[in-house]
């Protein structure tokens, strides 16, 4: 038996059996899902499924642009942050945004690769978190991730939106994000919690 995610406007989660072909949608389990099913499920599929309060997302798989602007900025902090006994990664790998709510940010960092809340099957926090916007779906990142990663202390959460061209850096300030920075084209984004992390715009939205 193996588990399948397709990602539609409400994604379908089926269980399949190849040999026979039966096919049996998980749909009316929606609202029913546990942590312990959604991380079963997840140990079983390389697709993106983000989880909130028993209801499951399958998120669209990456296109080669957010791939080679995750690469760049994976490649650049891990620069910075790895020799300071950091450490950085990127999805798929799960955050508990708390008890009932997983998250899988593109690109996750501690500044210290000790911190209690790096655990092997999933992080339990981290100190910076980035997303790239997806098309499907842009309020996912720009606007529901955003009270997410403030309901799990992020200090800093940056969004870089290819469509718009922008990179938003957020920090945390008495429990709701507020803007460090909102960088366009021809400028340079910066970070608050990492001083020596600064890039050009026009460099991750033209990545190659």
């Amino acid at each position: 038996m193996s588990v399948t995610s397709v990602a539609v406007e409400q994604p379908t989660v089926a269980l399949l059996w190849p040999k026979t072909g039966l096919t049996i949608e998980l749909a009316s389990l929606q609202g029913l899902w546990t942590d312990e099913m959604y991380l079963r499920l997840t140990q079983q599929t390389n697709n993106l499924i983000e989880f909130t309060d028993g209801d499951i997302e399958a998120l669209p798989m990456p296109t080669r642009k957010h791939q080679r602007i995750l690469a760049l900025l994976y490649e650049l902090l891990v620069a910075l942050v790895r020799p300071q006994g950091g450490e950085v990664l990127f999805a798929a790998l799960r955050m508990q945004i708390r008890p009932g709510k997983f998250r899988e940010p593109d690109l996750l960092l501690l500044l210290d690769k000790r911190d209690p809340r790096n655990q092997e099957e999933y992080w339990l926090g981290a100190d910076l978190v980035l997303e790239i916007v997806s098309p499907d779906n842009p309020e996912r990142d720009t606007v529901t991730k955003r009270a997410d990663y403030a309901e799990a202390g992020i200090p800093e959460y940056w969004i870089v939106h290819p469509l718009d061209e922008t990179i938003t850096v957020l920090i945390l300030e008495d429990g709701s994000y507020v803007e460090h920075g909102l960088f366009r084209r021809g400028e340079r984004a910066s970070s608050r919690l990492l001083s020596a992390f600064v890039v050009a715009v026009d460099a991750v939205l033209d990545a190659e």
